[in-house]
């Protein structure tokens, strides 16, 4: 029986991916474990291995294709003994399940077992298999029965379900006729509050509004790829549904730069093939990691994330960084960095780093997290607020060590004051909660040595 290969999910939020390449061609012989392609998320590029044991019957989709979506058939493998050509033709079945979920009359129907499949996605894919006609809300109180994928289609089109004639059993709107509306352009546009009960969001200029402002010839056009899509939708999502606010500490970190260069000097060595080199070097941003992470420790409160139903309060403080890429930004996360020395911080976040510039990461190396540090300070940024890093609540903004007259014991003294703005979830962290968390950064940056023991 032919074997299909469709597009995993290599992360629970994946959607669609690109496949960037293959890295095996039709009658190869692929075992269990061997790498048969390169698939491109919004900010990595991971491979997928075989699951199943066989010949490479048919490559469905090309090596270069953008938007595909999880669980579409991408290749078809002949089992061990069966015919390549036999297989080729034969196999393809799995992608229809998504037409026989819109066929489906009835929500008792059950969906039929699963063709053998060499990649099984961590996350069943809604549309993928009879779902129950669910009514969804309407403006006018009225309720429309409607397929899942008919919903997520006409929330892509900015559609109204209810302006939508529904061609299923019973009336039911199914996706060819949200197609068929979009095509058309009738269909009312859907209110654009992003939750219940929130407020209508104002859109802007549509892109021929934009373009008819300049001359033409005057500029090209960079067209989105997936990481500038997921920045700007992701950020987008947090700045109008987070009610934030910022508290600024100004912190004195003399003291810091002072036991940095004594560590770093006292560092041991270690034999490379570039010859001897040490074996860690700490920069000012792994101690803001350590003091952010021992000051979630230390309010533990603060260390939490917001759901609709409650509060997730985390056990380990994992703190994200701020990684400037060719064209986006990445946030690699060091996992439990209460609990890590300063040079296995530094070791990691350099890891991290490159390998999230070579857009190597692992979903679960960017994803979660319980806040994050953005740093600016190599710019010669004084001071700057940063957007909260779903479903973190919050982030601190951490600018440039500048000398400044700072009174000591009643004198007037140059000091060097680094200056630290958080941004909060009010829902999770509230003025009173902020502001003890951020004492407690405070004082770990200015008392460096308590990070030590």
């Amino acid at each position: 029986m032919p074997i299909n290969i469709t597009m995993p999910a290599l992360s629970p939020t994946m959607e669609e991916g690109n496949l960037s390449k293959w890295l095996v061609k039709e009658g190869d012989k692929v075992a269990p474990g061997d790498v048969i392609a390169e698939i491109e998320t919004d900010k990595a590029t991971m491979e997928v291995e075989a699951v199943d044991e066989g010949t490479v019957a048919k490559l469905v989709v090309p090596a270069g294709t953008e938007a595909v979506k999880v669980n579409a058939l991408i290749a078809i493998l002949a089992a061990e003994g069966e015919d390549v050509k036999a297989a080729a033709a034969g196999g393809g079945d799995a992608p229809k399940a998504e037409a026989k979920a819109e066929a489906a009359p009835a929500p008792k129907a059950e969906a039929a077992p699963a063709e053998k499949t060499s990649e099984t996605p961590k996350t069943p894919v809604t549309d993928a298999a009879p779902a129950p006609s669910t009514p969804a809300p309407t403006a006018d109180g009225k309720r429309v029965f409607s397929s899942p994928l008919a919903r997520r289609l006409a929330k892509e089109a900015g559609l109204e379900l209810s302006a939508v004639t529904g061609s299923g059993p019973h009336g039911r709107v199914v996706k060819a006729d949200v197609e068929k509306a979009v095509a058309s352009g009738t269909g009312k546009a859907a209110p654009a509050a992003a939750q219940a009960g929130a407020p209508a969001l104002a859109k802007g200029p549509s892109d021929d509004a934009v373009l008819k402002l300049f001359a033409e010839g005057s500029y090209e056009l960079l067209p989105h790829d997936g990481m500038r899509k997921t920045i700007a939708s992701r950020l987008t999502e947090s700045s109008q549904t987070v009610p934030s606010y910022f508290i600024s500490m100004d912190c004195e970190i003399d003291a810091l730069l002072k036991l940095r260069a004594e560590i770093n000097k006292s560092a041991p060595v270690k034999k490379t093939e570039k010859g001897e080199v040490p074996a860690f070097k700490l920069s000012v941003n792994d101690f803001i990691i350590k003091a952010m992470a021992l000051a979630l420790r230390d309010v533990p409160m603060a260390n939490a994330s917001w759901t609709s139903t409650a509060r997730v309060l985390h056990k380990h403080a994992d703190v994200g960084v701020a990684v400037a890429i060719p064209d986006g930004l990445i946030t690699p996360i060091v996992r439990k960095a209460e609990e890590k020395a300063l040079s296995v911080i530094s070791n990691e976040v350099k890891d991290l780093a490159k390998r999230a510039r070579d857009k190597k990461l692992k979903p679960e190396e960017y994803q979660g997290g319980t806040t994050s540090v953005s740093n600016l300070g190599m710019f010669g940024v004084s001071n700057f607020t940063s957007i909260i890093n779903l479903p973190q609540a919050s982030i601190v903004s951490i600018g440039a060590g500048i000398e400044k007259p700072v009174v000591k014991d009643g004198e007037i003294k140059v000091g060097t004051v680094m200056t630290a703005t958080f941004a909060f979830d009010h829902r999770v962290i509230d003025g009173a909660l902020g502001a003890e968390l951020a004492s407690a950064f405070k004082r770990y940056i200015e008392n460096p040595m308590a990070m030590l023991v």
